[in-house]
């Protein structure tokens, strides 16, 4: 486990997120698992374009995130669980932000709690998780500035170190684009 915990803090001292620069913010809400989601969030756009054809492209984007994971099992454990994240995340999406642009985007990223008991049955061995999701979205508005998405979001220790019980979520996220 240091192994991994040492790699992830050395990439992420090797990335650079420049606050000025930020290409968006967003917030996101959600539910599963016995628990309920609020997250918001900042990006910084990779200004790459990969496989570009037909008007489609691969991009992608660093996203930082905050938020809290709250229990509402009705048990007697139900905590309210900080959640920070850095994810990678790729999207294939239209070129053309004129008009109402769909996407799908995937990213693995690292998450680090607050604590490692949500709920009497979400108690991870870690406070260490890997969070990965899939969405589905469209770019809409002047320049695609506005950004609304469904993702599905699964996190958990990798067998790191028991319990590992892992949560899945659903999301709904919105998002504005500064340029």
């Amino acid at each position: 486990m240091k192994k991994i915990k040492n790699f992830i803090l050395i990439s992420l001292a090797g990335t650079s997120f420049n606050a000025s620069a930020v290409d968006s913010m967003s917030i996101e809400g959600g539910h599963g698992n016995g628990i309920d989601v609020g997250r918001v969030g900042l990006q910084w756009d990779w200004d790459k374009q990969w496989f570009a054809a037909h008007g489609w492209h691969l991009g992608g984007y660093w996203d930082a995130s905050a938020g809290v994971l709250h229990g509402r099992s009705g048990g007697p454990v139900n905590n309210d669980v900080a959640d920070f994240s850095v994810t990678p995340t790729f999207r294939y999406q239209q070129t053309d932000l004129t008009t109402i642009a769909p996407y799908i985007d995937a990213g693995v990223g690292a998450h680090l709690w607050s604590r490692t008991t949500i709920t009497q049955s979400i108690r991870s061995g870690t406070a260490f998780q890997f969070g990965e999701h899939v969405g589905v979205g469209v770019r809409f508005g002047n320049r695609g500035i506005y950004d609304l998405s469904y993702r599905f979001q699964h996190m958990s220790n990798a067998s790191i170190k028991e319990p590992n019980p892992g949560l899945s979520i659903q999301l709904v996220r919105f998002q504005i684009h500064f340029n």
